[in-house]
């Protein structure tokens, strides 16, 4: 497993106005792994998970202290580029959210936005992309056909398609099988497995179940603070913390 660390935080503290919903977290995310973070809800792991490609700075009021990096660049510099952070930072949110466009123009999406033109290298890459998704198969003969026709979890890996199109080098996800049947989060779950080959993954999860099957590497929040993040065997059955330990054999959460 690499060793190699893409994104880390130090002493991040996130504020809404006067609320400091983060606190002094300090966590590093290694390149090719897949960092699960966990804990009740509203303990800041989702707020976390959208300081790391600044989808914050869109609410009022929010406001971050610390360093927070990728490949050593701090992202809350003032001259970075925030489009080309998203780009290489990209994400999937809880509920599937396809535009209203053919399945093609979903994942061509990012493309043309960032302003490529050439119709060879889009179709390329949406097929590309959609095999990397594992969807390729099921939607071939339906290109040109609504996105919104597919199930949930085919709507799902459509995102994920789309996220995938603009090769980004890390990838969020928020609960990404929360809104699924089971048989559409073992898919997503086989295809995170799959895609950390190739990316960086964080994903927020409520099931601890899912955090043991596909995480490397879980870190444990509550109210706002990171208690104890290691690799997720270690998490699961020799928790440091007896917070971390309470919370994952179900005393409370």
């Amino acid at each position: 497993m690499s060793d190699t660390v893409k994104m880390a935080s130090r002493a991040l503290n996130f504020y809404y106005g006067r609320f400091k919903a983060l606190q002094d977290i300090n966590l590093v995310v290694y390149a090719n792994q897949v960092t699960a973070l966990i804990g009740p809800s509203g303990c800041g792991k989702s707020t976390y998970l959208r300081c790391l490609n600044r989808m914050n700075d869109l609410i009022a009021g929010a406001r971050v202290e610390g360093e927070l990096t990728l490949d050593g660049q701090d992202i809350y510099a003032p001259d970075l580029d925030v489009v080309e952070l998203r780009r290489r930072v990209g994400m999937v949110f809880q509920k599937p959210n396809p535009f209203p466009k053919t399945i093609f123009e979903n994942v061509a999406y990012g493309l043309r936005v960032g302003g490529i033109r050439d119709n060879t290298y889009i179709s390329e890459q949406v097929e590309k992309s959609l095999r990397g998704a594992a969807l390729f198969e099921e939607v071939k003969d339906r290109l040109h056909d609504s996105a919104l026709g597919l199930s949930g979890g085919q709507q799902q890996r459509l995102c994920i398609a789309r996220a995938l199109a603009i090769e980004p080098e890390v990838i969020l996800m928020d609960e990404p099988a929360s809104a699924l049947d089971p048989i559409a989060t073992q898919k997503i779950e086989e295809l995170i497995h799959e895609l950390k080959k190739r990316f960086t993954i964080i994903i927020v999860t409520h099931s601890m179940q899912q955090a043991a099957r596909v995480s490397d590497r879980t870190a444990f929040f509550y109210m706002g603070r990171l208690i104890e993040e290691d690799a997720t065997e270690t998490i699961f059955t020799r928790p440091a913390q007896k917070q971390t330990e309470d919370y994952i054999t179900g005393r409370f959460g």
